[in-house]
């Protein structure tokens, strides 16, 4: 049985489309930088963004979006992701986030922020 992806309206019916996980996503790499973390130009693994992706989700209110999702949101949003084999890791994603994304996120993080 396969699973439905991100796009195919299976989250439509939970309330959680496509341009919500968008928000989710980019306020999780707001957060991630405005914990003082560098996030522009660097390979990260994806386990890396999976705190900052959780409470993200629980921000917006919405379900925790995995893995699959994600690299398809953040290739979306214009970053660079590849999978790595799954015995080098346990969310076997790569990211690299240009800085023009960074610095997107990290400005819809903050104006979400205000806002609350």
């Amino acid at each position: 049985m396969r699973q439905p992806t991100l796009f195919e309206g299976q989250n439509e019916q939970r309330g959680t489309s496509a341009a919500d996980y968008e928000h989710v996503v980019s306020f999780a790499l707001g957060e991630f930088q405005a914990r003082g973390k560098v996030l522009a130009e660097r390979d990260l693994p994806l386990d890396r963004l999976r705190g900052a992706l959780k409470r993200a989700a629980e921000s917006f209110g919405v379900e925790e979006i995995d893995d699959e999702n994600a690299s398809v949101v953040l290739n979306r949003l214009g970053a660079q992701v590849r999978r790595v084999p799954s015995f080098v890791a346990k969310h076997p994603f790569r990211v690299i986030v240009p800085v023009e994304l960074a610095e997107r996120s990290r400005q819809f993080y903050q104006e979400a922020k205000s806002k609350r």
